[in-house]
């Protein structure tokens, strides 16, 4: 079966000198980021001979990921235990974009962020109920890079390539197995026949991998070809790219983007520490091309678990046009039990935002729930029964209300 490599050499974008010439423009529409003082820094001190130009290319920045530990080594200083998971006898993969890197604390292994993409000794720990595949994805694929689990909608896996490697990533049995991106025309075209032949399919999504690691024109090829699918009525992108990317939105990607509206996209963001100009710059053109903007994250243990965290996060992606969707807790895949919190953190989360920041900033949390079954919303509970035929509600301050809850018998009709 033949496999395509997609990472081809393309010209770079315009220079920084272009400003002058460009003053008339929106930002947006800019072939550069605004560069935050922390990366400012860092490129400057690790990177001193590339451009800005080269900087802002995204596919500089895959070229240049991270992937070993003397690479990592250079720039930050890495714990006993991160230096073993990485170079031990059963060495873990490794994959950051230098922009991403460029946001690590070089001395404290603790970073939350830090924690997200570095590799530790945890990870190799097996505990009762972790799977390779929990969610049973392969189980419900009926052809190779699509997964039918819901009656209206699939989820087509268009690359196992992703620019950064999450450490707890759900998919980890198919991510990080090449430093190459990949696709497979054939799977793709089987895939897309399936839809085609399944009236009942009215939503794909997206995702792998990550999809916004394709080149523009294969991208474009696939959404073409869904589109051209009657039944089809959405299409939704799910991505990290615009966190640890953000140089992949460009104005060119944006413009091809919103021809195939409705097109939704699910973005994956695990902290604060990630709404930097660079990422705001990126949401700013998404969002101003029309493309309802979502995001889901996972609930990590030491990195994200916290009431003033969430709160952070969800308030200035709020601010930033884009809507908390889903609170994930965290999947069991193998070695994941440094990263799990007890569900019963998860519903304090949630109970700390619900009525106290806006409606628009608390996401659903959920379980996606092993074997299959699908996303389970996991609620504090508010209905506290009944008293004759009040039903007794308990609100966000713990405080009981009552709610008439009986229908009034008909009476007689107005004449």
């Amino acid at each position: 079966m033949k496999e395509d490599i997609l990472l081809a050499e393309e010209a770079e974008p315009p220079s920084p000198q272009l400003l002058h010439q460009v003053s008339g423009q929106t930002l947006y529409n800019l072939p550069f980021f605004a560069e935050n003082p922390q990366t400012a820094a860092f490129r400057k001190q690790f990177y001193p001979k590339i451009s800005t130009a080269q900087w802002n290319d995204w596919r500089w920045q895959l070229r240049n990921r991270i992937t070993q530990a003397s690479q990592l080594e250079r720039i930050i200083r890495l714990s006993d235990d991160e230096r073993a998971a990485i170079l031990g006898e059963r060495g873990l993969p490794l994959s950051i974009t230098p922009y991403y890197a460029s946001l690590l604390d070089a001395r404290d292994p603790a970073q939350p962020i830090r924690r997200t993409v570095v590799p530790t000794c945890g990870e190799h720990l097996r505990s009762p109920g972790e799977q390779q595949d929990p969610l049973g994805e392969e189980s419900h694929s009926p052809v190779p890079g699509l997964v039918h689990r819901y009656p209206d909608r699939v989820l087509f896996l268009v690359t196992d390539f992703c620019s950064n490697y999450c450490r707890y990533c759900t998919r980890s049995r198919l991510v990080g197995k090449t430093c190459q991106q990949r696709f497979n025309m054939t799977q793709w075209k089987k895939a897309i026949a399936y839809i085609a032949a399944t009236p009942a399919i009215r939503d794909v999504l997206l995702s792998g991998g990550d999809p916004l690691t394709l080149p523009d024109d294969k991208l474009e090829w696939l959404l073409s070809q869904l589109r051209q699918i009657p039944h089809v009525e959405m299409v939704r992108i799910g991505t990290k790219v615009p966190v640890v990317l953000p140089q992949r939105i460009t104005p060119d990607l944006v413009a091809m983007l919103r021809r195939f509206h409705p097109l939704w996209m699910s973005i994956h963001f695990t902290h604060p520490a990630e709404l930097t100009p660079e990422t705001t710059q990126a949401l700013e053109r998404l969002a101003d091309a029309g493309i309802p903007l979502g995001s889901q994250t996972v609930l990590l243990a030491g990195i994200n678990d916290s009431v003033p965290t969430m709160t952070a996060l969800y308030q200035g992606l709020v601010r930033r046009r884009v809507k908390p969707y889903y609170l994930y807790q965290c999947d069991p895949i193998l070695g994941s039990a440094h990263f799990r919190t007890p569900v019963a953190r998860g519903l304090e989360i949630y109970q700390g935002l619900r009525g106290h920041t806006t409606g628009y900033a608390v996401p659903t949390y959920v379980i996606d729930a092993p074997g299959g079954g699908g996303k389970i919303p996991l609620l504090p509970e508010t209905v506290m029964g009944r008293d004759g035929s009040d039903l007794l509600l308990k609100n966000y301050e713990g405080r009981i209300f009552r709610y008439p809850d009986v229908i009034p018998a008909a009476g007689p009709a107005c004449n």
